[in-house]
């Protein structure tokens, strides 16, 4: 519970964790098994902590304290204690246990980097370490680090130790080095260091980089010249050779030799025995090995069925692929390509375009953009028309290859396919998907214009409309929004459908006009989880809590579904509205009275809840009790916070952690960057900077867009381009003088490069908010509103300037930023300073 945090009399009160069990001693006697029991990170670090005020945190706890934090996946705080530990032949394992952790959850990069660190703290790596490290190397191919190491193992003395060799025969094949990985094998035998791994590795090394030949020849070798008996690992390596080489006697005597030895019950034996059959013809017994296995994955049937299909007997593939489906095995693109290959060749176009789109759909749906591309050139190499006529809809298989390659996120090729397919043959589905594949996954511009083009040739349905409002919600395009509106009032035969008005609710919000929004809500007879949700987050967005509260309230009562995405909003609402009791409340409450386990997103979002209100240690403290490491996002949340209240050395602290995490958001290291440059830390700045460059780091360009008459303009910063800039500037420059003749002071600390006070207050003149704002003036018609968007955060400055300026206009400004809304009006904004 995090309430706790902000009552004065917290320390009085007993620890939630501390209960009888499985802390059941009072004071605890804070043995190596006492610690071992802690099921969660935020037990141990309660441990930790006590350890350390009753000042006994001998090497030892800290020893059995590293290897709790190991278990529970807690590599930060292992790694912080290891720094301090001093090195020792058995703290090695610690370093070894969390090389292996990250290598295992394939941060193999990490691997290497914290491989580093102990090197340059002095410690010494072990037998065990070596394999680790260069199995992370083989897997990120990474030459030059495993040649450095190699030469490391040597200067330690490892160059005679079977498991470092057989780690190295295995790197240098894993990275193409074929030389080198036989030169280390040879260098293990003259010196009589090898066994039957050794020779595994080396025969996987030439089978793998297509030297089947010599890979049989080692194989002969190791069985007579060295008297080495096969297991199943060298059985899995050998056999796709013979397979390669059609050598199906070697072949047969290997399947003998698995029965006798009874290797034969190994999946990966028999799968390879079958592929090995099947390559040389031999189908029959390829199918009594694949009968005779007692398990099977979907690589023993794709075996089966690819082999079918190469010698045609295209009715086995059929059969196979229909007995895969009743006995639901889960099938990938080497089945479903021999299925629709099956069904072709059989003369069943029909079966086989159901298929691929079958399979194309489930592409779709998962971003299988390879096994999309695979299908998709089966289908250009085989007689299949893409445009045939399915369940008399013309374009099927064409229109799912567009929605599988947007949803994919390759809108070029999806825009493509789409312009192959002419204009008078496109139907509604056509146009549909590719505007919703740029409204998600593309450009929303191109959506809208692509939608007004579709009016010249068909008429939309409902799926299009939603697609169109999405791209209204992403550019804040309230005008053209209210038209598409009107129209599905005008043109749907029956009420709206649910989705589409779901889309309205939120292309209202994210337009600006919340109340409209709830007027479509309110207007509805049928509602789901998401039309409530909707409006919860529109009313987040604009700062209105307590609205988004009650809205929760009744969804609850009415017995919705409460996930974690809806308490994820309603905390995203009180965050917004400085609501920090409720915030809180419902936070405790998530998992006694929703059944909603908190994940990172939520711990994330209170982070922001109690940094945004300056309370900042209580943020962090939160974030220590976690109980999972706390992902990039946490502490992304916590240097924002640091950024608005100029904490520094807290925002340091935070942009660490995000380095450490080996997160390369921009937005971080830009947060770091002004905390520094707006304490004249200039240094530190360009520092940031340098290591942006460095990562490849590049900072998103702030640009703010408003709508107008004919549509949405868009400025960067000092924008110059726009036909009617000299006029822009000038209506900015009489606002700005008419709002400090009122009280209006600069905030220069918001000019973040290092130049004078005159420089600063014309770099602040030039933020791309700010040019938006004058165009808006300027054209927009007396008592409208103006409507900007920004894709960043606004700036200090500019949000003071435009309550300001909201004195003197007559309009009101509804500005959008990365963040929320802010609604100025009468020289005041509707975020009130929660932003």
């Amino acid at each position: 519970m995090i309430r706790r945090h902000l009552t004065p009399n917290a320390a009085a009160k007993p620890h939630h964790y501390l209960k009888p069990s499985p802390f059941s001693t009072t004071p605890p006697d804070i043995t190596p098994p006492f610690i071992h029991r802690c099921k969660t990170i935020s037990q141990v670090k309660l441990i930790h902590g006590k350890l350390i005020s009753l000042g006994i945190i001998t090497l030892n706890r800290t020893s059995h304290l590293i290897s709790t934090y190991i278990s529970l996946g807690c590599s930060s705080s292992s790694v912080s204690l290891l720094r301090r530990f001093p090195p020792s032949d058995a703290g090695v394992y610690h370093w070894n246990s969390l090389i292996r952790f990250y290598g295992e959850n394939g941060r193999f990069s990490e691997s290497l980097s914290l491989f580093r660190l102990m090197h340059s703290l002095s410690w010494t790596p072990d037998n065990y370490t070596f394999p680790f490290v260069f199995k992370a190397c083989g897997e990120i191919s990474s030459v030059r680090y495993g040649e450095s190491t190699h030469a490391l193992s040597r200067v330690t003395g490892f160059e005679s130790n079977v498991f470092v060799g057989n780690a190295l025969v295995a790197m240098y094949t894993r990275c193409g080095c074929l030389r080198d990985a036989r030169k280390v094998f040879d260098e293990m035998s003259v010196i009589g260091v090898w066994d039957v791994v050794s020779w595994n590795s080396i025969i996987e090394s030439y089978a793998k980089l297509g030297k089947p030949r010599t890979a049989v020849e080692m194989f002969s070798r190791m069985t007579n010249e060295f008297d080495f008996r096969p297991d199943d690992i060298t059985l899995v390596n050998v056999i796709p050779p013979c397979a390669s080489l059609g050598a199906h006697s070697l072949g047969k005597q290997l399947h003998g030799f698995a029965i006798r030895s009874e290797i034969i019950e190994n999946m990966f034996v028999g799968n390879c025995l079958v592929d090995m059959y099947a390559k040389c013809g031999m189908m029959d017994e390829a199918n009594t090995v694949f009968s005779n296995m007692r398990l099977k994955d979907v690589v023993s049937w794709n075996v089966m069925v690819a082999g079918y299909s190469e010698i045609g007997r295209f009715d086995d593939v059929v059969r196979l692929f229909e007995k895969m489906q009743k006995e639901k095995i889960k099938m990938d693109v080497v089945t479903w390509s021999a299925a629709i290959s099956g069904y072709a060749q059989r003369g069943l176009g029909y079966e086989a375009l159901v298929t691929l789109i079958s399979v194309l759909s489930g592409c779709a749906s998962v971003g299988a953009l390879m096994h999309g591309k695979e299908i998709h050139c089966y289908a250009i190499k085989h007689p299949i028309d893409l445009c045939r006529n399915v369940h008399g809809d013309d374009n099927m298989v064409i229109n799912q290859l567009i929605d599988m390659y947007a949803k994919c996120k390759e809108v070029d090729t999806a825009r493509a396919m789409f312009d192959s397919v002419s204009p008078v043959d496109r139907d509604v589905v056509t146009w549909t998907v590719m505007i919703g594949g740029y409204s998600q996954h593309g450009d929303a511009n191109k959506a809208l214009k692509l939608f007004s083009e579709m009016f010249e040739q068909t008429r939309p349905n409902a799926f299009t409309i939603s697609c169109a409002l999405v791209a209204c919600a992403s550019l804040a395009a309230l005008r053209l929004g209210k038209q598409i509106h009107a129209y599905a009032l005008r043109n749907q035969q029956k009420a709206v459908p649910l989705f589409v008005s779901n889309c309205l609710i939120d292309m209202y919000a994210k337009c600006g006009d919340i109340g409209k929004g709830r007027f479509v809500f309110d207007s509805m007879t049928e509602r789901n989880e998401v039309t409530w949700t909707s409006l919860m987050t529109g009313y987040g967005m604009h700062g209105y809590g307590e609205e988004a509260l009650e809205i929760f309230a009744e969804m609850w009562k009415m017995g919705f579904n409460l996930d974690g995405v809806t308490l994820l909003v309603v905390l995203y609402a009180c965050s917004h509205s400085g609501m920090i009791d409720e915030g809180m409340e419902y936070f405790n409450r998530m998992e006694t009275d929703f059944g909603v386990s908190p994940g990172p997103e939520h711990y994330a979002c209170m982070v922001d809840l109690l940094g945004r209100a300056g309370q900042l240690d209580a943020a962090l403290r939160l974030i220590e009790e976690m109980p999972m490491e706390p992902p990039p996002v946490v502490w992304v949340a916590l240097l924002s916070c640091c950024r608005i209240h100029g904490k520094f050395e807290l925002g340091e602290y935070a942009a660490k952690k995000i380095t450490e995490l080996a997160s390369n958001n921009d937005g971080s290291y830009t947060l770091l960057s002004n905390i520094y440059a707006s304490t004249g830390r200039w240094k530190d700045v360009a520092r940031v900077r340098s290591l942006m460059r460095h990562k490849g780091v590049k900072k998103r360009p702030g640009c703010s867009w408003v709508e107008g008459i004919k549509g949405t303009t868009t400025f960067f910063v000092g924008d110059k381009t726009h036909p009617r800039a000299n006029e822009i500037y000038q209506v900015l420059s009489d606002h700005m003088q008419r709002i400090k003749d009122i009280g209006y002071v600069p905030e220069k600390d918001f000019a973040l490069h290092d130049v004078d006070d005159e420089e600063k207050g014309d770099l602040l003149l030039d933020h791309s908010e700010k040019l938006a704002l004058a165009y808006g003036i300027l054209t927009t018609s007396r008592g409208a509103a103006i409507r900007i968007t920004k894709n960043l955060r606004v700036c200090g400055d500019c949000h003071t300037t435009f309550t300001y300026i909201s004195r003197i206009i007559d309009h009101d400004i509804i500005l959008r930023d990365s963040s929320r809304f802010h609604h100025f009006k009468n020289g005041m904004c509707s975020c009130k300073g929660y932003w």
